[in-house]
């Protein structure tokens, strides 16, 4: 077999791994899909019947869907929430462990990795005892809040240690030197330079607490979507209507994401733009007084 033909095979071969691959991730977005454009007399498997139909998506707006637009709400006000604090809590955390030595900041990094390790229901069980031994009644504000941001908390500081370990500590001191104060530095310096591993976090923790099941489980009296969604499925038979709404959850995240992308293009030009006017108003500064000597030269 000659180098060329086993070169093809191995290219092909790869192109079939990866679409196998393919499907395998998105496969059951697509069967959600098919199953949620059926009509009235569409069930719950397959075949589908009655395509191509949106009676499932309009169903999501009739009376019998109420609970699962009120969780659908809860969950919304809770994921922005969990958003916010999660990216001020990881921004706040980076900026502590930059000042750490290397033997503080190893074991403070394990300390915040620690959530990823511990099970979710234990979690949940954790926070819910310990809410019982001071007295107070388990409830989604700030139980619910304090477990999600406990796991959203690890994905922001990983982002942000990412945006850092690229972060050039030199524009900081170059910042001072000139006469900036420490608040100065940060927001007209470090911040507009690492907004995005902030946004990042913010991201990271609105599609965790989205989703999130297990660790909500046993602190919240109030049903977020997901528990919604779970206490339908094992209280009723399933219906075409939630996997319309995975649908719309599903590529209402997909969109989300790449309306934020977008974002964090503009403001990262606009920004480069900014810099790139600025540094040729120095320029111009600098050779001002320059021109006049050396034309009466």
């Amino acid at each position: 077999m000659s180098q060329q033909l086993k070169d093809r095979l191995s290219k092909y071969g790869l192109g079939v791994w990866f679409g196998i691959f393919l499907l395998f991730l998105y496969g059951p977005i697509l069967v959600m899909l098919v199953l949620s454009l059926q009509g009235p007399q569409g069930g719950s498997t397959f075949p589908a019947k009655g395509l191509v139909s949106s009676y499932w998506f309009s169903y999501l707006g009739n009376s019998a869907s109420a609970a699962l637009r009120s969780a659908a709400g809860v969950s919304l006000i809770l994921a922005v929430v969990v958003g916010l604090i999660a990216s001020a809590l990881s921004l706040s955390l980076i900026m502590a462990y930059r000042r750490m030595s290397r033997r503080v900041g190893r074991a403070f990094l394990y300390l915040v990795l620690l959530s990823l390790m511990t099970p979710g229901i234990l979690l949940s069980l954790g926070m819910s005892l310990w809410w019982k031994l001071l007295g107070l009644n388990v409830s989604l504000y700030p139980a619910g809040l304090g477990v999600q941001v406990a796991w959203a908390l690890p994905f922001g500081f990983l982002v942000m240690l990412a945006i850092f370990n690229r972060y050039d500590i030199a524009v900081e001191e170059a910042a001072r030197d000139l006469g900036a104060s420490a608040m100065q530095t940060f927001t007209r310096v470090t911040l507009p330079i690492i907004w995005g591993g902030v946004f990042g976090a913010a991201l990271f923790g609105f599609t965790l607490s989205w989703n999130e099941f297990e660790r909500t489980l046993l602190v919240s009296p109030t049903n977020t979507l997901p528990l919604e969604i779970y206490g339908e499925l094992i209280s009723a038979t399933l219906e075409p209507n939630l996997y319309a709404l995975g649908v719309i959850t599903t590529f209402g995240t997909i969109v989300l994401v790449l309306l934020m992308l977008v974002i964090v293009a503009l403001v990262v030009r606009r920004t480069t733009r900014a810099r790139a006017a600025t540094l040729e108003e120095e320029t111009a500064l600098e050779q001002a007084p320059v021109m006049p000597a050396l034309e009466a030269a």
